[in-house]
Parts: structure tokens; sequence; C-alpha cells
């Protein structure tokens, strides 16, 4: 049996993706209110009865709303494959490297759509 957890953090950020063709609604500068859902899963809890105590996933928060909230990501990630796809891989990247129970991230662009980093 496996535990999971999630936890959702949101910010407001810009984006352009120049890779896409001059008419491509998506290569124009624009934004978006994104959700980012962190899943960390275990096959035991620990001694309090958690995954993870969801308090010690406030270092996700303060990054974010320090390098992410109302910035253009283009610039913050340093490249243009600014897409919901990779700020999944990047926020599992961060996340893994700090609370090693991570399983996977989903980020969300619109209330329609969501793409999913799981290793």
């Amino acid at each position: 049996m496996m535990f999971r957890i999630t936890k959702e953090f949101h910010f407001s950020a810009s984006h352009q993706l120049k890779s896409l063709p001059a008419e491509h609604q998506c290569a124009r500068l624009h934004g978006h209110n994104y959700i980012v859902e962190v899943e960390l899963s275990g096959e035991t809890l620990n001694e309090h009865g958690f995954v993870r105590d969801y308090h010690e996933l406030a270092p996700l928060k303060q990054y974010i709303d320090e390098c992410f909230d109302h910035r253009h990501l283009n610039d913050v990630l340093g490249h243009d494959r600014v897409t919901a796809e990779c700020l999944a891989q990047h926020f599992y990247e961060w996340c893994q490297a700090r609370l090693p129970e991570t399983t996977a991230v989903r980020v969300s662009e619109t209330a329609k759509t969501w793409a999913e980093y799981r290793p």
C-alpha cells in the first residue's frame, strides 16, 4: 500500500513560446494563473502519521513566491521552452532534491489543462 499526499501552490506569471510560428497565440507574450500541485508518496508513515508534514513544503511556497510570482518565466528559467510540461519537470527536480518523497508534480495554466512530470 502506498500513501499519497498533495498540496497546491498558486502564482501568476507571463511567458512567451518564441519557437512557435508568429501566428500562434502562444508565441505572443501572455500570462496565466498557474497552479502547481506537488505529490509526495511513502509506503510507511512517520512517527506522527504523516508521509510528510505539509508545513515542510513551506520552502516551495517561498521559492514560488520569490522567484516565479508576477515574473516573466522566460527570464526566470533562462530559456524559451517555458511550457507547463517544462515547469512541472523544473518543480519536480527542485522538490525531489529537498523532499525525497516527491513522486510527481502537476502544473496547470488553465482550469481545463494540466501537465504532469512523474519519472
